[in-house]
Parts: C-alpha cells; sequence; structure tokens
C-alpha cells in the first residue's frame, strides 16, 4: 500500500515539474528569459512583458507621470459636463440617483494628484479618459462588477479597501452601496492601473483596463464606443483627443 502511494506521489511530482511555466502562478521565480506579470504568472507576450509587468524582460515602461499641470479638476468636472453623463442613462437606471458629481469630488480628497499629469491639456485627456470608460462601464457593460470602472476580482478588493479603509474581500458590496467609496475604488484601480500608461494615448489606457477582452480585434464595438466617448469629452474640454486612440 505505502509503494503504491510514494508511487502516486512520485507521479504527480513528475507531472508537475513537466507542466509549461506559463501556469506557475504568484510571487513568480520566473526563469531568466520569462516576464512576470502584473498578475504574479510567468510567461512571454503582451499578457506578461506588457502593462504591469514586474521583473523580467519587459518592454512596457510607464511613463513619467509626475503632476506638474495647474488644471483644477472641479473646474474641468462642471455641473453641466457631470449631469451631461448622468443624464445619458434612462430614467430606471438606478446609478442614475446613485452617483454625482459631489461624491466624486468627495473620492477626489483621496486621490489630489488625478487629473494633473503633464501639461494642461495632459491633463484634461486623462480626465476625459477616465470619464469615457466611466460612461462605458457604467452604461454599456452586461457584465457583473461594482463601481464606475466595474470593479473585479480579489486581487483589486483586496487593495482597494486597504488603500480606502473598507474590507474589499470580505464586505465588497461596499463598493455597490457606498457612492464615494465607489468613487474612491475607481480612482484607486485608475491611478495604479491606468495612469502609468495614460499619456502613451487612449488606447493604452483601453488596454490597462480590458486589453484581453477587447483589443486586437477581441471586440471591436465596446473599443470604438469607449472612444467615441473620450473624443466626445476631449471636444467638450477644448482639447484634442492625442495619438493612438485605438488598441
Amino acid at each position: 500500500m505505502r509503494r503504491n502511494l510514494l508511487t502516486i506521489i512520485v507521479a504527480i511530482c513528475l507531472a508537475a515539474g513537466a507542466m509549461p511555466k506559463t501556469v506557475v502562478a504568484q510571487n513568480c521565480g520566473c526563469a531568466a528569459n520569462l516576464c512576470c506579470s502584473q498578475y504574479g504568472y510567468c510567461g512571454t507576450g503582451d499578457p506578461y512583458c506588457g502593462q504591469g509587468c514586474k521583473e523580467g524582460p519587459c518592454y512596457s515602461t510607464p511613463t513619467p507621470t509626475t503632476p506638474s499641470s495647474s488644471v483644477s479638476v472641479a473646474d474641468v468636472v462642471t455641473p453641466d459636463f457631470f449631469n451631461g453623463i448622468i443624464n445619458q442613462a434612462a430614467g430606471n437606471c438606478a446609478g442614475k440617483n446613485f452617483y454625482s458629481r459631489d461624491t466624486f469630488l468627495n473620492a477626489l480628497n483621496s486621490y489630489s494628484d488625478f487629473g494633473k499629469i503633464g501639461s494642461d491639456d495632459d491633463s484634461k485627456r486623462e480626465i476625459a479618459a477616465f470619464f469615457a470608460h466611466v460612461t462605458h462601464e457604467t452604461g454599456r457593460k452586461n457584465y457583473f462588477g461594482r463601481g464606475p470602472l466595474q470593479l473585479t476580482w480579489n486581487y483589486n478588493y483586496g487593495p482597494a479597501g486597504q488603500s480606502n479603509n473598507f474590507d474589499g474581500l470580505n464586505a465588497p458590496e461596499t463598493v455597490a452601496n457606498d457612492p464615494v467609496v465607489s468613487f474612491k475604488a475607481a480612482l484607486w484601480f485608475w491611478m495604479n492601473n491606468v495612469r502609468p500608461v495614460v499619456t502613451q494615448g487612449f488606447g493604452a489606457t483601453i488596454r490597462a483596463i480590458n486589453g484581453a477582452i477587447e483589443c486586437n480585434g477581441g471586440n471591436s464595438v465596446a473599443v470604438q464606443a469607449r472612444i467615441g466617448y473620450y473624443t466626445d469629452y476631449c471636444n467638450q474640454f477644448g482639447v484634442s483627443p492625442g495619438d493612438n486612440l485605438s488598441c
């Protein structure tokens, strides 16, 4: 009996050793020729060596984002602008009475660097990009997620909660029940996952948010919808949308 058990254990160990490197998860420890992805997996190509790559032959270098503009987010996100987004929703949309400009500005107190990047035009483009994704995610998505940027997965809820004083792992519904926390969670995701590539063009922000599903022909309709909102908001802010709009 013990011999049979030993044989089974050895077989399992041999099988594990034969598994490809791309399934190694968390804390990486990748081979020298492999990248450690933002989620802790080893491999090559965009999902591993692109945005968020932690170590190895990464080829996506975050763009410097030192705040330097004099833009006031509150002056750019006017009541007319914010309500113009809210008014796109149907009358029976729950979010129509949940989200407000005041709760956004309240949440912004925890992320004062948002909307202050590079030149004034760069800053306005960041604000336009954020709200383009917010408009698309809250009004045009049919999957389960919470908040203006549809926060999903425990590896986002845990850190978002730690940064914003709520229990993201055990009480994720807080993001759906508290409008200030909801915007804080969206701004947390943006500043940690999207802000590093925002000056590389709007297409880079799409890839950072939903690239594996939408980019490279994955869902061109969704990509074009995001671009449409972005260019509209850039026009409202009086800035050009810049290059690299699509992913």
